[in-house]
């Protein structure tokens, strides 16, 4: 089934008691279209989850709500743990993300209803569109070199994020919904523990496809932090959440399934 996730009729059925765990991964992403966007996307990731959650109170066992990394702002320490790092969000997204956090908490304290939020980190992988707003730099650049365009390098490059492929979502999820006891609106980072820059990418880029790879250099964006990267030692301690698949093996596999092997034998 496919629809707005707060339609009313979608919301009536959670009302029935049809399903016992909502994994709740719709959105409106990207900081940057956020920022250009914030009363739509507000809409979309604070009104329309408040609406999922009040129909899934008295309903379901747990709600899994994917969060972002990006509600730490600037974190003070590297690898970032969530207990020592406050919230300081850049972005209207990052506002969102966290305001949801917050209201989470306020859900298990009137409603008992128990909500566990992941902090994903740059998820990547299979199946991301490479030529739209909420494109990752991954995806993008795959897209630009199957289609003989520009890969845009935002700021000057040395930015780095900690990668995390897609696998590594749905395991976290997987195991949080399964775990024993109740989150109470905890949040856990959900990442592989290390970071890679835009220009180790590039450059792995070009060796492997010589000058199919052609960079264009754009201003930094409005709203980005500069560095991420995650302590996910809680989430392990708490429900075994270890990374499965790490960066450059994720990319490896991203590129396979964008075709681009082929581009190799002729770069």
């Amino acid at each position: 089934m496919q629809d707005d996730f707060a339609a009313p009729p979608l919301l009536e059925y959670i009302k029935t008691k049809a399903y016992d765990v909502i994994f709740h991964q719709a959105a409106v992403p990207r900081v940057s279209y956020s920022v250009e966007h914030p009363y739509e996307t507000t809409i979309a990731n604070i009104a329309k989850t408040v609406a999922l959650f009040d129909a899934a109170k008295d309903s379901v066992k747990r709600i899994v709500n994917a969060s972002s990394s990006s509600v730490y702002g600037i974190a003070d320490k590297l690898p970032t743990k969530e207990s020592e790092n406050g919230k300081d969000p850049k972005s209207p997204y990052a506002w969102q993300k966290s305001a949801i956090e917050d209201y989470s908490k306020i859900c298990w304290d009137l409603y008992q209803l128990d909500i566990v939020n992941l902090r994903y980190f740059n998820v990547f992988g299979p199946g991301q569109y490479g030529n739209s707003p909420y494109s990752t730099a991954v995806s993008a650049w795959c897209h630009a070199i199957k289609n003989g365009l520009e890969c845009r390098s935002d700021g000057d490059g040395e930015q780095t994020r900690d990668m995390c492929y897609v696998d590594n979502i749905v395991s976290a999820n997987i195991l949080a919904a399964d775990a024993t006891g109740t989150f109470k609106g905890l949040e856990y980072n959900i990442a592989c523990g290390d970071r890679t820059s835009n220009n180790q990418i590039l450059e792995y880029l070009k060796e492997k496809f010589g000058g199919k790879v052609k960079v264009k250099h754009a201003p930094a964006r409005p709203g980005d932090v500069k560095h991420t990267q995650a302590d996910v030692s809680y989430a392990t301690k708490d429900f075994g959440y270890k990374p499965l698949v790490r960066f450059w093996e994720g990319l490896d596999r991203t590129i396979e399934w964008w075709g681009l092997n082929s581009f190799e034998d002729n770069k």
